[in-house]
């Protein structure tokens, strides 16, 4: 009589493991088992090392400029829909015989609310956020971030957004103020797996360097914006740089439940993923542009937690150039002719 076989043991596969534990499970794949080994993400990435960006414009025929970037599973598409708003209806609008700055111009642009960033994420792109919900926090702030950055980097001359009434020459007078370019700039979330402020902000500048503005001139016969409706005669924005965003996730080797006493490695995961995002409570973002040679940072934001010090730092904006330097000749190699 032949022994019976002894009972296969309990396995489960990856992904259910690591609904089931997904703490363990990601610190078992960063903390290497020899000191030999690599320090590897659940997705495969090193925690330097950051997603594939696709990208590619014009995608969206209704509108001024369109992008769509795919960066992992995260999948956002941006339109950006040109309007114009007359100076009569702005309340108490004067423009001064005196010359003005550029930084008022660019003010000018703040003021009046001419570029409008929206973001939407209740498109079922994850379960968290299913169709029909009202805007969720998370949308919210992506969209207040998106519009500070808009106007702190002052990527958008404001000159560009000004439409002028022909110059009488016999009167020696300046052009005048007649309307003004509204940029209403529609994000759109398709699917989402983490880090979705850079791949937004991603968006939003490659629509913002596809859009092209019909010729627009004051007629004051009809006393009306007319614009000229030859694609050919469309005009660029004349964009200042190419700033870049990269986030990073601090994850701590502990479970702050279960051993909050004992000092812990910490690991610097940049462009994390959904899961890095539900076990890190620290998160730090860097906009960084290099257009001139020499890297700037254009925007910082922390979120939570005191891990990240000057080294962490320097070690961001490090990554950070690199990631400049991939997506802009990404970016580059996608722009239209000119």
């Amino acid at each position: 009589m032949s022994t019976p076989a002894p009972p296969a043991g309990l396995s489960f596969p990856r992904d259910i493991y690591a609904k089931l534990s997904p703490y363990p499970y990601l610190l078992a794949h960063l903390e290497p088992a020899t000191s030999t080994a690599i320090s590897v993400r659940a997705s495969g990435r090193r925690p330097h090392e950051c997603r594939t960006p696709h990208i590619n414009n014009g995608s969206l025929t209704h509108a001024e400029g369109s992008a769509v970037v795919r960066i992992g599973d995260t999948t956002v598409v941006c339109g950006v829909r040109g309007e114009i708003l007359l100076a009569s209806q702005v309340a108490g609008y004067r423009l001064d015989s005196e010359e003005i700055t550029t930084a008022q111009v660019d003010a000018e642009a703040r003021e009046l609310h001419l570029l409008v960033p929206n973001i939407e994420l209740a498109t079922g792109c994850s379960p968290h956020y299913m169709p029909d919900h009202p805007p969720s926090s998370l949308a919210q702030s992506l969209s207040a971030r998106i519009y500070s950055l808009l106007h702190s980097s002052r990527i958008v001359p404001g000159e560009d957004l000004r439409i002028y009434a022909a110059a009488a020459p016999e009167l020696e007078e300046p052009a005048k103020v007649k309307a003004f370019w509204t940029l209403y700039i529609d994000i759109l979330f398709i699917s989402l797996d983490g880090n979705p402020f850079d791949a937004a902000w991603a968006a939003v500048i490659s629509a913002l360097h596809d859009v092209r503005l019909p010729q627009a001139h004051w007629d004051p016969d009809l006393e009306q914006v007319l614009c000229q409706p030859a694609q050919s005669m469309a005009t660029p924005l004349h964009l200042r740089g190419m700033p870049i965003a990269l986030t990073a996730a601090i994850f701590c080797g502990r479970d702050p439940g279960l051993d909050s006493k004992r000092d812990a490695p910490t690991w610097l995961l940049v462009d994390p993923d959904a899961l890095e995002e539900s076990l890190c409570t620290e998160f730090v973002s860097i906009v960084v542009d290099a257009t001139s040679g020499t890297i700037h940072i254009v925007g910082l934001s922390k979120v939570g937690g005191p891990v990240v010090g000057p080294s962490q730092m320097a070690q961001l904006l490090a990554f950070a150039e690199e990631r400049w330097v991939q997506l802009r000749s990404l970016l580059k190699s996608r722009l239209p002719a000119p």
